[in-house]
């Protein structure tokens, strides 16, 4: 994670640095960004945040970073790692400051107008980084002092800034003449906005579909906690007396899982698959032609072959063939298992006397049958024990046991919405570690998925540290006006996940702010938070019924812990066939005049991806790759599980709990991710690199 002096851009995903709010006429007498927060932690003032107030904000924080870097250039002195690389690192906290708050806006509880905004801010951030990146003197400074490296006394962190921040250069076009170097800036500032309205366009049709229902007889098999989801949106939306399902998880989901009504799965499940693909106003196939080209003609001018060898530089991958060896090997035995689970799907069709073949929308329903049959275990049995609030504790607890840490309920700090919940983060001494915002809940002006990011990434200051302030946002299963919120399995393993990097965050404590984390190694703090969420110690600990507060029963969870691989094979097909999708737009040679559909169709056949599953993300809707930041870089999840289920055996073998590994991995990895080596860091904590076979015994891929 570079800072954003550099490339902190290439690595972060695009919603993290886009834009801010059109201001007309709000002076800095009245605008919360010109003055001190006086907030709790200096959280951010959210009640008094316009978005008039952002305009100004950044064009004074652009002014201001430019102003600092001209003063480090001005210097006579010899560059030196203190005068130039740790000058630059402090540059930039203005513009920080203010951007945290509009890109995690932009993205949870975004509107119009932010839209709006955010295509007009984007050319001043994409200029303003390649004025930095670009400019010739700062980096002759950087190149002078990479090149007296050997004679310098650097520090292992220090050695690997400057190497970093020096190929950051390099490939932010800083070698390459006048000319290339204007092309390049027009390339960024189209590509910022095309990406910009990909996303744009993906939220639009996620929100513009409903399934509205009007007969009591459309929502047969659906329990009543689904039937209750869909009259709570109903309400919603102005339509009491109906029931409604949308194209977020957690609402369709369910309905796939459990209705009786053939067409009606069809009908929704086919909604949420050609998102973006309906040849309208929202259409993403020719934003897709544009931004591919983009990117080739990109990674060209920096003396590349395609975008995906451009990427990988950095990662730890390297290169797209060591990416596509890695993903075959997986890719047989995934659809291998992937195959017999659909025969023994279709099967009960054939047996019930269907009559039809197993489709894509019919999967989750005739899967949530099998596991019925095979393990006598419904989602709708195991929900009532994830109530939210006890999954919150679980993980807290969780993270007393391992980190020693808590978490204090905090009313008093600012928030942008009122779902939002604010806690501070101690040390067992009551030490102050950082805070933590959480937005659990689906809504209009929120993007899909779940994330987490931060209004404030530590460093230090007059050699104090600077606190972060991380936030958690998800996309889960509401309350209804008869329950909790009751999650799913997959929800409790996504908080968990997203928790896993809110820790990282937190935990950071680094001397320098410019870091740089490989995107295949980002997950791993993520990624092994979620062998905690299932497992059956913690699940006695955290899983109560939310009307009886009874445990967890033993039975319940050995089921849960048998059907562990249960439907790994689609899981995993579905997320690998995405990856290999992934590889395959960043590899073309010529995408500029490339049918989208029948690329992705072509590709996948050639894989031979079975017709009943779908890939994870189609083209059209890819956020990953075309408005974020996992450009030929999804595999990256799956590259990240080898290093998590291997650093989680270190816990098996010392103890579920064990605090001398949990320190360990906090000191090794958490608290310093992006100063060093990935895999340096990795071998400190494990002391050997990470083994596959971990992964492939969770996958059900070997094996046990």
């Amino acid at each position: 994670m570079n800072k954003g002096t550099v490339l902190i851009f290439s690595i972060l995903p695009l919603f993290f640095f886009l834009a801010a709010a059109l201001a007309q006429g709000a002076g800095p007498q009245d605008n919360p960004f010109f003055a001190p927060y006086n907030t709790p932690f200096d959280t951010p003032p959210f009640e008094r945040i316009k978005n008039a107030h952002f305009l100004p904000a950044v064009e004074e924080g652009i002014k201001r970073e430019q102003a600092e870097v001209d003063a480090l250039l001005a210097n006579a002195a010899e560059p030196t790692f203190e005068n130039t690389l740790v000058a630059l690192d402090k540059t930039g906290k203005f513009l920080s400051r203010v951007t945290a708050v509009f890109f995690s806006l932009q993205s949870s509880n975004t509107s119009p107008e932010l839209q709006k905004i955010a295509e007009q801010v984007s050319p001043l951030l994409s200029a303003h980084r390649d004025n930095i990146a670009l400019n010739p003197k700062l980096f002759a400074r950087v190149k002078k002092i990479y090149e007296q490296r050997a004679g310098l006394k650097l520090n292992p962190v220090q050695l690997y800034m400057l190497e970093n921040s020096y190929k950051d250069f390099v490939r932010s076009g800083a070698m390459l003449e006048e000319a290339r170097k204007t092309r390049l800036r027009e390339i960024n500032k189209q590509a910022s906005l095309l990406s910009l309205q990909f996303g744009n366009n993906l939220l639009a049709e996620t929100n513009d579909f409903k399934l509205i229902l009007e007969r009591k007889e459309d929502l047969a098999g659906l329990p009543p906690s689904v039937v209750d989801m869909g009259a709570a949106t109903a309400k919603q939306v102005g339509m009491a007396g109906k029931w409604v399902y949308t194209l977020q998880v957690p609402s369709w989901t369910p309905f796939l899982q459990y209705s009786e009504r053939r067409e009606l799965r069809e009908k929704i499940h086919t909604a949420y698959c050609m998102r973006g693909d309906r040849n309208n106003d929202k259409d993403n196939k020719e934003i897709i032609r544009k931004i591919l080209a983009l990117k080739l003609e990109r990674a060209k001018l920096l003396g590349y072959a395609t975008p995906a060898d451009f990427i990988l530089e950095e990662n730890m991958a390297k290169n797209p063939g060591a990416v596509n060896s890695f993903l075959e090997k997986l890719w047989a035995p995934a659809l291998g298992r992937a195959k017999s689970e659909r025969d023994e799907m279709q099967s009960i069709i054939d047996r019930e006397k269907g009559g039809f073949r197993l489709e894509h929308w019919d999967w989750w329903y005739y899967a949530e049958k099998l596991r019925k049959e095979k393990y006598a275990l419904e989602d709708s049995a195991i929900r009532p024990y994830f109530k939210l609030d006890n999954v919150k504790q679980g993980i807290f607890l969780l993270c007393e046991k391992l980190y020693g840490i808590k978490f204090l309920e905090r009313k008093d700090l600012p928030i942008y919405h009122p779902e939002v919940q604010t806690y501070e983060v101690q040390e067992a001494d009551g030490r102050h570690i950082g805070v933590l915002y959480m937005d659990f809940f689906p809504r209009a002006s929120k993007r899909g998925g779940a994330w987490s990011g931060g209004f404030r990434r530590q460093y230090y200051e007059n050699g104090k540290r600077v606190a972060p302030i991380s936030n958690i946002v998800c996309n889960f299963t509401r309350p209804t006006a008869d329950a909790p919120s009751l999650l799913s399995t997959d929800e409790v393993e996504t908080f968990f996940h997203e928790f896993g990097h809110s820790l990282n965050t937190l935990f950071s404590d680094t001397a320098y702010e410019t870091r740089n984390i490989p995107r295949d190694s980002v997950e791993l703090p993520s990624q092994i938070m979620e062998n905690w969420a299932l497992h059956p110690e913690l699940l006695k600990l955290y899983a109560r019924h939310y009307k009886t507060g009874e445990i967890i029963p033993k039975e319940l969870i050995d089921k849960i812990d048998k059907s562990r691989l249960f439907n790994q094979g689609f899981a995993t097909v579905e997320y690998l066939a995405a990856s290999i999708l992934d590889m395959q737009w960043h590899t073309l040679k010529d995408p500029a005049a490339v049918d989208v559909n029948r690329f992705e169709s072509e590709a996948m056949s050639r894989i031979g991806l079975i017709r009943e599953i779908v890939p994870r993300y189609r083209t059209t809707y890819f956020n990953h790759i075309f408005s974020s930041g996992y450009s030929a870089g999804y595999y990256s999840y799956i590259w990240a599980e080898v290093l998590d289920a291997d650093a989680f055996e270190a816990f098996k073998e010392k103890g579920l709990f064990d605090k001398a590994t949990a320190a360990s991995f906090r000191k090794n990895v958490l608290s310093v991710n992006g100063t060093e080596d990935a895999m340096l860091l990795y071998k400190r904590f494990r002391g050997a690199e990470p083994k596959i076979e971990p992964l492939l015994k969770r996958r059900g891929l070997l094996a046990e």
